[in-house]
């Protein structure tokens, strides 16, 4: 969009010089609004799904594996594209690591995987609207 603003200026001006700190503060404030517009959209699109999640507690959807970390898994649902998390300590049936080489948990008894872009289902264990956070347990 500066760009576009730049070149009109100049040839407005015919061919005059622009000023270059002007447009450089010009395009850095743009920047910087167009991140705060972002992340309000990304809090509210968050907002919007826990709501909505709220009112499906203990249901059960499939999902995949859209993120591992060394906390939990994060899992998007097939049906509606909410995310949340299947936090690490809720991983009962084995000791899980964080396997940062690979981008997976794997289960330190059983060596059970679970990687980015598995096919989980999960069921929704909580929903907390304030934190804008969704998490899930696995079924």
């Amino acid at each position: 969009m500066m760009v576009h603003r730049l070149l009109t200026k100049y040839l407005d001006q015919g061919g005059r010089t622009v000023s270059e700190q002007k447009y450089e503060a010009l395009c850095e404030h743009s920047s910087s609004m167009e991140q705060i517009a972002s992340n309000a959209e990304r809090a509210s699109i968050k907002y919007k799904q826990v709501e909505f999640m709220t009112e499906r507690l203990g249901q059960t959807f499939d999902g995949v594996i859209s993120g591992v970390t060394e906390w939990g898994l994060y899992v998007e649902l097939n049906e509606n594209k909410c995310e949340g998390m299947i936090p690490i300590r809720d991983l009962d049936d084995d000791y899980y690591e964080f396997d940062e080489k690979n981008y997976c948990l794997r289960g330190r008894r059983k060596n059970k995987i679970y990687s980015l872009g598995d096919a989980i289902t999960i069921k929704v264990a909580r929903a907390n609207l304030e934190k804008k956070q969704l998490d899930f347990a696995l079924v």
